[in-house]
């Protein structure tokens, strides 16, 4: 029961009665559940990685409190508020990417991650969500003054992102940025051919990484055809989900986990396949479902063009990230190295995903007219 009444005018009274409580309960179970799985499914990992078995839990514990703050403070702001912050959060972020290129940590081949005070930090997760929302206010603007130059810049900015992403190497970051972007041009309201255009020239630079890209053309083989042995994550991946039946071996009880390297981060839902079952990850594919309908629902019924576009792409990037994590880990398509949001181990994943879904909050609550901006 809320101890907030519904004549309670201060700040946190106002938002408890403006926010979408029911995709707060859902995002809310998201986080209940990755926090079990990180104390199933980690602990194994970390022993064969040489630290403690508590050692990803831990961090879990540490990085979860600062993603729960994020989350309401972040849905406490206003569209504009969460305009100007993205603006500037993006610039910064193109900074950190350029860093990670010169001196970011380099592993499994990748140079993705910026050390900073002996935390190390994943930028292109932070640059996703900002730059979702600097596109939409660039349509936004460009379609209520038609002298300024916002395809221009918005075309511009997806350059510098997708090549600085491209360079690390991260085709799979690329892919979600591009999309989306796609998508929200679309629903600003591009002709129909230009989009088409854009989407050709899409699969062609996805046909172009298969054929020069070694480590992409590597995946995408492993994974049809399964005789080359070299899609191992993969064929363990299927193993747990048909180890875990309808009801799952227990939590904790799962064998698979032993064996698979990113058990903890970009296999977790194989996990939650082995040792909850079948019925349990449908409900967790039912909890993701429910957020992006729900916030789709209540963005279509904005009648500001720039909060319609910018909750579209967040939701869009929070869909399509879980969307192939759940289909590479069940093999439906090569693996990606994305994480699944909220469920998988990872800092950077976790407060950058809590900004997504705190700014779709805060971007879906329901305002008057005189506050919608203020």
């Amino acid at each position: 029961m809320t101890t907030f009444s519904r004549t309670d005018t201060s700040v946190l009274g106002n938002w408890w009665w403006t926010v979408d409580r029911w995709s707060l309960a859902a995002i809310v179970a998201l986080i209940a559940f990755g926090t079990m799985l990180t104390l199933a499914s980690s602990p194994a990992v970390a022993l064969k990685m040489g630290y403690d078995s508590l050692h990803f839990v831990t961090r879990h514990l540490i990085f979860l409190p600062f993603a729960a703050i994020g989350i309401i403070f972040v849905s406490l702001l206003t569209p504009t508020q969460i305009r100007r912050y993205s603006v500037l959060a993006f610039l910064f972020c193109i900074l950190g990417l350029a860093l990670t290129l010169l001196i970011g940590k380099e592993a499994g081949g990748a140079q993705r991650w910026l050390s900073i005070a002996g935390q190390t930090l994943q930028v292109t997760e932070f640059a996703k969500p900002t730059f979702a929302v600097v596109t939409a206010w660039l349509f936004a603007e460009k379609i209520k003054d038609k002298t300024f130059p916002g395809y221009a810049l918005a075309i511009i900015s997806l350059g510098i992102l997708i090549s600085l992403v491209l360079i690390q190497p991260d085709l799979g970051q690329s892919f979600v940025i591009g999309t989306v972007w796609m998508a929200q041009l679309c629903l600003a309201g591009l002709p129909i051919w230009i989009v088409a255009s854009l989407f050709g020239l899409g699969i062609a630079g996805l046909f172009s990484a298969y054929l020069f890209m070694d480590h992409v053309q590597r995946r995408i083989n492993g994974w049809y055809d399964a005789s080359s042995g070299s899609n191992y994550q993969g064929e363990r991946s299927l193993d747990a989900f048909a180890n875990g039946g309808l009801f799952g071996r227990g939590p904790g009880e799962g064998t698979v986990k032993n064996s698979l390297p990113d058990a903890h981060a970009d296999m977790v839902f194989a996990v939650a396949g082995e040792e909850l079952g079948l019925i349990i990850a449908l409900i967790i594919v039912f909890l993701f479902a429910f957020i992006v309908l729900r916030g789709l629902i209540r963005a279509m019924g904005e009648d500001d063009l720039f909060t319609l576009l910018a909750a579209c792409g967040l939701l869009g990037q929070f869909g399509l990230q879980t969307l192939i994590n759940m289909a590479s880990s069940l093999q439906l398509m090569p693996a990606k190295g994305m994480t699944l949001p909220f469920i998988s181990y990872g800092g950077s994943s976790l407060l950058a995903i809590a900004l997504s879904v705190g700014m779709i909050l805060s971007l879906t609550r329901r305002r008057s007219g005189k506050a919608r901006n203020g």
